[in-house]
């Protein structure tokens, strides 16, 4: 594995901003970047799985749970239809669940904690606005790099160094 985050920071310092090192690491993807969708929702998972399960074409769903960790955004089901979809990450400000069954899939995946209860659906939610937290105000459209460095984001792609993908 090598390490994205020093490279990108070392070669545009004025370009990257970084996300406050808030998040747990899981999925088996350590390494992430894509450009991003948002959700914001609170204790309401209904807008983070309909996004997941539409096409990712190798986006990052970055999602404002308003810090929440007394209930899951995600679990297992809805990070297997991520990947199915081509999702490239998601990061989530709030609680994902079924950690052993998510640390196994080939997607990236940043939260806060794990929590096992699951959220009510009532269709709430919000998406494709802007989200703030970690110190960083995030639109979409916007581009997010992950390793086990931390998150990075940009609001232009990044020419990646050679040997990233």
């Amino acid at each position: 594995m090598q390490d994205l985050l020093p490279e990108l920071c070392d070669l545009y310092p004025t370009q990257v901003k970084l996300l406050e090192p808030v998040f747990q690491i899981y999925g088996a993807k350590k390494l992430f970047h894509g450009q991003v969708e948002t959700a914001k929702c609170w204790q309401d998972n209904s807008r983070v799985k309909e996004l997941l399960a539409s096409p990712g074409e190798g986006r990052v769903l970055v999602v404002d749970g308003g810090g929440s960790t007394q209930r899951a955004l995600m679990g297992d089901l809805i990070a297997d239809s991520a990947y199915i979809q081509g999702w490239a990450g998601v990061v989530i400000f709030g609680a994902v669940r079924d950690v052993a069954a998510i640390n196994t899939m080939e997607l990236g995946v940043r939260a806060l904690a794990a929590c096992p209860m699951k959220t009510e659906r009532k269709g709430l939610g919000e998406t494709a606005g802007s989200v703030s937290f970690a110190g960083q105000t995030i639109q979409p459209g916007m581009y997010l790099y992950a390793d086990e460095n931390g998150i990075l984001v940009s609001d232009q792609a990044l020419q990646l160094p050679e040997g990233f993908a």
